[in-house]
């Protein structure tokens, strides 16, 4: 097993440890046996088979449109190798995320990740089946492996997971360090570059109203700070008090795994 495939795996596991001990890993408020299963097989599918698939087909692609450019940026500086991950990686998710919220049928995709009433580890791959073979981002991230951004990708999934996993975890690791006060300016500064706890739970609120929820904006997902450039951000240091969708009816756990060849 890949190094980098390892530490996604402790952190992962090292989140699932920490809210079974504080917050209950198994027994969320609002929990239904059908989100078990949307939470279970969208996790198996996406870590199984959709991500290395998709990474794999993206690198196929390259290697077909430019057969000569295998390794090509290898030798690019490492900030400049960073910085094309950010752009055709985290950027283009935070579009895609984006677009979910506004059209109809990617977010028939997209909604799985909502439904739940609770903020997780477990919530971080709920989603359609769908949704996740359809990324941009995994694509553009198979090419530039195939380009040479092997090791350097390799780095840089694990820190976006860290900061993924960090996000929609209910042990919120941002909440102490707000009452800190000298701390202020340092988390003024962390809340408008990276997705925290605060600011995505605000994404997965469930009413509008509550002062909090914004689930209309705060799309990031390494990086808040797209929200902040594009102009879709809310940063307010609280949580929602209530999770989920807002005025829609429940759907069954196969729609939201097989939509569109499932519908209730």
């Amino acid at each position: 097993m890949k190094p980098e495939i390892i530490a996604v795996l402790v952190i992962f596991l090292a989140y699932c440890v920490a809210e079974f001990v504080r917050t209950d890993l198994f027994h969320k408020n609002g929990q239904q046996r059908k989100d078990v299963v949307v939470e279970v097989v969208s996790t198996l599918v996406l870590s199984v088979f959709t991500q290395p698939f998709v990474l794999f087909c993206g690198g196929l692609l390259a290697a077909f449109a430019l057969p000569e450019q295998q390794g090509a940026l290898a030798t690019w500086p490492l900030l400049a190798q960073v910085g094309l991950l950010l752009f055709f990686d985290d950027m283009t998710q935070y579009w895609w995320h984006r677009m979910s919220h506004k059209v109809k049928w990617l977010y028939e995709l997209h909604r799985p990740h909502h439904d739940a009433e609770y903020m997780s580890i477990r919530i971080v791959y709920r989603n359609n089946l769908f949704y996740y073979l359809l990324m941009p981002g995994l694509w553009f991230s198979g090419a530039l492996i195939y380009l040479g951004l092997v090791k350097v990708y390799a780095a840089y999934i694990v820190v976006k997971m860290l900061v993924i996993f960090g996000a929609h975890s209910d042990v919120r690791w941002d909440e102490g360090l707000y009452r800190i006060r000298w701390l202020s300016p340092v988390m003024w500064i962390v809340e408008r570059v990276i997705s925290t706890p605060a600011t995505h739970s605000a994404h997965h609120g469930r009413h509008i109203d509550d002062g909090v929820t914004y689930y209309k904006g705060n799309y990031g997902n390494l990086l808040f700070f797209w929200d902040v450039l594009f102009g879709t951000a809310k940063i307010t240091r609280r949580y929602p008090d209530k999770f989920g969708v807002e005025n829609l009816e429940p759907v069954t756990a196969s729609r939201q795994l097989l939509w569109p060849f499932i519908r209730d």
